[in-house]
């Protein structure tokens, strides 16, 4: 009998609200999420009344929930970074979950909040308005104020330290929001501490190694220490994946079992390295995602239920997929020989998993190309390779550990098909070439006007001459549909995926 999962995603980006529903489909878990009419849009919070209401419904009878704090809190990703609400609003809005829990007491609850992040650029696109004047100074200040305060700032940068120019309102308000944020991080974690929560993650929204968001880190480690609190409250970089983690770890609660997972690498130094947008080692990142999903890591294939296979340089994750010939991935790497261990392993009955990493914000042509010579493309698992390296990890994560449930259905083909062209065709080459070209039709990057027009048939058209090269047994498998561009703008994309009518 199917468990009934409520779903309160982070945003209602296609990576935040579709993917999970499209990666368990055919899952045992019957999923129930939020309309459109009340989540919120970009920078327009969700009708946070409504969604009360509808989880006070849902929830009643249902076996689990997963929801993202920020989305109930502050009405998603973007407002949680632009919001002026006042504590009290928030503690109440929090508390609400005490009823939830209160109404439906074997419910299983898991949930998400993000530590705030501060974007190392200028740019007010899903930022406050002044981000786009001062937004690197900002990150600077709390850059050098970290490195200070552990007292590793070196002369240079205390001198360039003391140059930086911000208008006090600007960095106060910045500030303000930001200790407001990490405080209802705590309070969530009061709740996780009471037993209104029964497991917890708190990704580092684009984290860097030092900052302001090192600093919250802090904070909020030094209190699930002092709580005890470190095997229900999990702390890593992340954030868009995390929805499809929760739901994974819910699917493999309810039948009872932790898959047990071999991570395997291109090069024996690729667990050292330390991914673009992120703070600590991939291999640490890798075996938090793992536990988070509800799995085990273990150190053979003898031991797997399914194999990872993680696609990143030797020492570097590279800033954008340009596809050209790099000594860190040609010859300090081994893909061929992590490919040929994935037919080795597929043979054995062992699910295998590919998370392509090379790149920050698309996926590897060369990686496609070793798969499709090994005519491997749809024979595994899942296929990852979106934005940042822990969106990669924990979309490949949810959907090969679902695999191993459900097992090869329709939907795990479609969605499969859609990661390589979204994430190798879309991102990591066909958004380039069409941006190149607005322009000319009185567009740019951030503002193509319009969901659906002449930027998403352009996309329509690159991502058709793209498959028919690069990935002939998608295309000649599938088709595409329903091209938009959800934010209207060029970052990010949705689309549909579906066998080709045969007749």
């Amino acid at each position: 009998m199917k468990k009934k999962i409520v779903y309160v995603p982070l945003d209602e980006r296609p990576c935040n609200l579709d993917f999970p529903q499209e990666i368990f489909k055919f899952s045992d878990l019957d999923m129930v999420v939020p309309g459109p009419e009340i989540l919120g849009v970009k920078k327009t919070p969700a009708n946070h009344e409504a969604l009360e209401t509808f989880l006070i419904k849902e929830t009643k009878g249902a076996d689990g929930l997963v929801i993202s704090v920020d989305m109930l809190i502050y009405g998603g990703i973007v407002p949680s970074r632009l919001h002026h609400l006042n504590q009290e609003e928030l503690v109440k809005r929090l508390a609400f979950l005490e009823k939830i829990r209160f109404g439906n007491p074997n419910l299983v609850i898991y949930g998400f909040q993000l530590i705030m992040r501060c974007p190392q650029g200028n740019s007010s696109d899903e930022e406050p308005d002044y981000y786009k004047e001062c937004g690197r100074e900002i990150f600077l200040s709390g850059h050098y104020k970290n490195k200070k305060e552990l007292g590793i700032i070196t002369p240079d940068e205390e001198k360039q330290y003391s140059k930086l120019k911000i208008k006090k309102e600007f960095l106060s308000d910045f500030l303000t929001r930001r200790q407001i944020n990490v405080s209802m991080n705590i309070m969530t974690l009061e709740l996780l501490e009471k037993g209104v929560f029964d497991f917890l993650v708190i990704p580092q929204d684009d984290a860097s190694e030092y900052g302001y968001t090192a600093i919250d880190q802090e904070r909020v480690r030094d209190v699930i220490r002092a709580k005890r609190l470190m095997l229900k409250a999990y702390m890593y970089p992340g954030a868009d994946e995390v929805g499809c983690i929760l739901v994974t770890r819910m699917l493999n609660h309810f039948h009872g079992r932790k898959p047990a997972v071999y991570v395997r690498y291109p090069s024996p130094s690729t667990p050292f390295v330390i991914p673009c947008l992120e703070d600590r080692y991939v291999d640490v990142t890798i075996k938090y995602q793992i536990a988070a999903a509800g799995g085990i890591t273990v150190p053979s294939l003898a031991d797997a239920d399914l194999v990872l296979l993680v696609f990143l340089g030797a020492t570097k994750m590279l800033f954008h997929p340009n596809n050209v010939p790099s000594r860190d991935v040609d010859v300090l790497c081994n893909f061929s020989e992590s490919v040929v261990f994935a037919q080795h392993a597929i043979a054995q009955g062992c699910p295998v998993g590919v998370a392509d990493l090379v790149y920050l914000n698309g996926g590897s042509l060369d990686l496609i190309n070793h798969l499709e010579s090994a005519g491997l493309t749809m024979k595994v698992a899942a296929y990852s390779g979106w934005n940042t390296s822990s969106n990669s990890l924990g979309t490949t994560i949810s959907q090969a550990m679902n695999y191993l449930y459900s097992g090869n259905t329709e939907s795990h083909q479609a969605f499969l098909a859609k990661r390589y062209l979204e994430d190798a065709g879309y991102c990591g080459s066909v958004r380039a070439k069409v941006a190149e070209r607005l322009k000319e039709y009185g567009m740019d990057y951030f503002n193509v006007k319009e969901k659906t027009g002449i930027a998403s048939r352009m996309v329509f058209e690159e991502l058709e001459k793209f498959a028919a090269e690069h990935l002939p047994s998608i295309y000649d498998s599938f088709e595409i549909d329903d091209v938009n561009l959800p934010w209207k703008r060029m970052f990010e994309v949705g689309f549909t995926v579906r066998k080709k009518d045969r007749k």
